[in-house]
Parts: C-alpha cells; structure tokens; sequence
C-alpha cells in the first residue's frame, strides 16, 4: 500500500499476521491457548484461523487426543507436516497442561463460526477420546493409550480431570460453544460420564482420622491413594490442584449430601493449613543469578504449600532427588525457580464459598 505525504511516497507493508485496533500481537507471539480460546470472537472463522486449524488437524492423533506444550499456531514447512503426518499413530494424546480439552474448544470455535464437517469431526473424535480414555472408577489417565509409569495415575495434577469435567458440564448443559453436538445421546452420555468423575473425586479425597480432607496432585488408579509423579512430586496434600476440584463441586447446582460434605471439609482444610503473611521474593544470588525465595511479611495476604507432607500435614518441598526439604534454600537452583512451589489458587475458592455455604448448610 502506498501513501503520498508532503511529497514523499511511505510503502506500507501489510504481514499475514492480524493486528486489532487496540494492538493485537501477532499470534506467533502469543500462546497457543490464548489463540486457541482467548482471541475476539470475529477471528474465529478468518483466513488466518482456518491456516491454524488446519495444523491443529494435522496433528490430532489417531485416537483423538492431541500431544502437550505445541504450538499449533505457528507455520510449518513442508518437511515439518509432512513429520507430524507420520506421527499421527504417536502414543502421545494427553489431557495435561490443558490438552486436548483446548484443541476442542478450538474446533468448537471454528465449527460455529464456518460449519466446516471437518472440524466438527475433529471434535467429535475428540471428545470420543476423552469418554474412552475414562477409567471405570470415574477417574482419567495422564495419557491414553496407557502408558507405563505414573502417567496411568487419576491425575489432578493441572487441572487435568477438572478441565474434562467442566467441558462435560457444558456438552450436557447444552451451552452455546457445544450446541452443535447436544443431541440427546451426547448429552446424556456427557453426564453419565461427569457423574462417574464426581463419584470418583468423592471416593479419592483424602480421609484423617474419619474426615475428608483434600486431594493429591495424582492418585493411584487401583487403591485410589496419594500417589507419585515425578521424583520431586511426591504423595501429598495438594494446596493447588485441590482448587479446582473444589471450584469444580461448588459449581453444582444441586449438590448431594456427599458433595456438600466434600467441600466443607475441604475449605476447613485449607482454611487452617494457610501460610499467613507469605509473599514470594527476588533477589541476586551470590553467583549473580536472579533467585527467589518465601517470605514473611506482615503486609503480605496468604498463601499455600503446593504439597503438604501425609503425616505431619507440613509444607515441603522436594529436589530431583525426591527428599523431602522444608524450604527451599535446601533444594538446588533449578527446582527452586524452576516449579510452582507455592500458590494463591485457593484464595479464588475463598471468595466463592461464603455465599455456596449459605445457600448449601443448613
């Protein structure tokens, strides 16, 4: 484009990338799940979403899942799709780091938007993947097809089952996004299946001495207890992925007994195991690395341990050598600032639950 100013001729060069008026980054500069779910409604649908989809096609699996942490907004080369096109038989589908659930919210978009066939397949394979991949107990593996190691675990850890449950809820509610796909044997199927994950989150919260407590990151798929993950993922108390699974029951419209019980112990958990006070710090450390660490100040609001030790109830935290530590000046560098040890996640399930509780304990 060319524009004539006092004389002098400015060529403007227009990219491929979309830009709002308010400065929208180009999406190669975003994360996949902001372009995934977060851009304004009218991209979905544009010449440079359908570039997208096609890449989020091209490497759903062939079982329906998609593998974690791609960017599938970024553009291929030949070589490359060519690469994951042989890949398309992968044992890599996964619901950690919000997958899957995230390439399906995607297609959902684009199938509203374009009612292109294809992309409704893709999401219909999609969520066929997920209602298969659910153990009988009600519980969901880290990947599907099974694969040996703590991946077979019922895994919170990241939201993993909250991020499937809640999309269930939605199918099943027939909400705006999934009406496309709400006939009645989707969504009775949907709620069939959440209501197997409900009873399943019920029967793996911890239980002391008689009372409910909260849940692990993980737990083990047969005996359904606390269970490892990673050599520094320990079993636990989780002050983080507790919350959603709270969030998630407080969402229930017509909560159970066993359901207002679950949430009511596990607040009261949480309530008495905050870190009061507590903020993160930076600071230079003597080799001149920037660092962190926790701190007390009277100033500061609460957090919570990540992981609390099943006997004593105590924070800890772990290194690569999966010995338990009390802080983290005892573990190294690298999984010191490399790893959510501490979070503020329940605070959001604070200021939910005063008005839950009222209209829910008699």
């Amino acid at each position: 484009m060319k524009l004539v100013y006092a004389g002098v001729t400015f060529i403007l060069i227009i990219t491929n990338s979309i830009f709002s008026l308010s400065g929208q980054k180009p999406i190669s500069q975003m994360s996949w799940k902001s372009v995934a779910t977060g851009m304004p409604d009218e991209w979905y649908g544009s010449e440079e979403s359908i570039k997208v989809a096609e890449n989020v096609l091209l490497y759903q699996r062939d079982v329906g899942g998609w593998p974690k942490n791609t960017p599938f907004h970024k553009q291929l080369s030949i070589a490359e799709k060519a690469k994951i096109n042989d890949e398309k038989g992968n044992n890599d589908a996964i619901f950690d780091n919000d997958a899957t659930t995230t390439e399906m919210k995607f297609m959902a978009r684009m199938y509203n938007k374009t009612k292109t066939e294809a992309y409704k397949t893709s999401f219909m394979d999609g969520l066929n993947f997920v209602l298969v991949a659910q153990y009988e107990n009600g519980g969901w593996p880290m990947f599907f097809p099974l694969r040996k190691g703590y991946y077979t675990h019922i895994t919170y850890n990241d939201n993993a089952i909250v991020n499937i449950m809640v999309m269930l809820r939605d199918i099943y509610n027939k909400e705006p996004l999934y009406q496309f796909i709400a006939t009645d044997e989707v969504t009775s199927r949907a709620k069939k299946t959440f209501d197997k994950g409900i009873d399943c989150i019920l029967k793996t919260q911890i239980i002391v001495k008689g009372k409910p407590t909260v849940w692990c990151a993980q737990h083990d798929e047969n005996t359904l207890l606390p269970a490892k993950a990673r050599s520094y993922e320990l079993p636990s108390f989780s002050g983080a992925e507790s919350v959603g699974i709270v969030n998630l029951l407080m969402g229930i419209p017509d909560p159970s007994p066993a359901i207002i019980k679950s949430v009511n112990c596990a607040m009261e958990w949480l309530d008495n195991h905050r870190l009061k006070n507590t903020k993160w710090e930076s600071f230079t450390n003597k080799d001149g690395l920037r660092d962190r660490k926790i701190v007390t100040d009277p100033k500061a609001g609460d957090m919570w341990a990540r992981f609390y030790d099943l006997d004593t109830e105590l924070p800890f935290v772990s290194d690569r050598d999966g010995i338990k530590k009390n802080s983290l000046e005892e573990i190294g560098y690298e999984r010191r600032n490399g790893y959510s040890w501490y979070t503020e996640a329940p605070l959001e399930a604070f200021s939910k639950y005063p008005a839950w509780r009222a209209k829910w304990v008699k």
